[in-house]
């Protein structure tokens, strides 16, 4: 006796082209609604007030204030981050506690920490040869601040990283991503336009207080010859190479003039310090 006829699907099933453009769909979906947020978060950051980083950089700070020690060095850093200072925009300067902190270290480097600190080696003062270059990097520094760029690095980190937990499924990483988000910021790693909107704000900030840019690329010239000027920082920040050629071109469009360099103050010459390798400067 025949076997009856078995029905066949009306609904075939999706073919490797259907199965590649739903998928496409929803990857899409999920980078517009990151970005969308990323949006949100970074037209929000101007509201936030700075007690907020500050608080951040409750958790953080303290780490370095038990490597710095009180010194002449550590005043006249901040003499000199004073007189940048007065150049700020009253809205960028209010509520604000700039400083340095000087570490008595070999480490080539000087970053920003939430918390309005600013962290300064002994082994990135062996390799600076003027005043301009100095104020050029703590400039840069607080072009950081004035950007907010910390919340916005947190903001991002955040975000990506709850998308991510939350598409996946994982509860665990959504209880530790506070933790992870503190740890993003105490390394002070910026995004390559924060570094790049950075450096415009420090050539600016040399401008107002000399009246010209000479030293602006300086260090970064010199450390572009002793590392090479292809070589990138993770990828994610220019190399000391591609930071003069920008700066550069700056200054022409700018049409800033080059004068005189001003010496470094006695008590920052450096030169007794051991030689160290050099490490990437924010």
């Amino acid at each position: 006796m025949p076997s009856p006829d078995i029905p066949q699907s009306r609904n075939p099933p999706p073919s490797n082209r259907q199965l590649l453009i739903l998928l496409g769909l929803f990857i899409s979906f999920i980078v517009g609604v990151i970005w969308l947020l990323n949006l949100l978060i970074n037209s929000l950051i101007g509201l936030i007030p700075p007690s907020v980083e500050q608080k951040l950089g409750a958790v953080i700070v303290p780490v370095y204030e038990q490597q710095a020690q009180p010194s002449p060095t550590q005043d006249t850093l901040n003499q000199l981050l004073a007189r940048l200072e007065k150049q700020l925009p009253p809205e960028q300067s209010r509520q604000r506690d700039y400083r340095v902190l000087y570490l008595p270290e070999d480490t080539v480097n000087a970053l920003a920490l939430p918390g309005d600190v600013i962290v300064v080696y002994a082994g990135f003062l062996k390799q600076v040869e003027s005043e301009n270059e100095l104020m050029m990097v703590l400039g840069h520094e607080l072009g950081h601040f004035a950007h907010r760029d910390h919340l916005r690095s947190l903001g991002r980190t955040l975000l990506l990283r709850t998308a991510i937990a939350y598409f996946v499924g994982d509860v665990g990483a959504l209880e530790s991503l506070a933790i992870s988000g503190l740890a993003t910021l105490s390394k002070s790693k910026f995004s390559q336009s924060q570094e790049q909107q950075a450096d415009e704000f420090g050539l600016r900030l040399l401008q107002q207080t000399y009246g010209h840019v000479a030293g602006a690329t300086d260090f970064f010239a010199r450390m572009s010859h002793k590392r090479g000027a292809s070589w990138d920082f993770l990828s994610s920040h220019p190399s000391p190479g591609k930071r003069v050629t920008r700066l550069q071109r700056l200054i022409k469009e700018q049409n800033y003039p080059l004068k005189e360099r001003s010496p470094l103050p006695e008590n920052l010459n450096q030169s007794h310090l051991i030689s160290s390798p050099v490490e990437y400067p924010y």
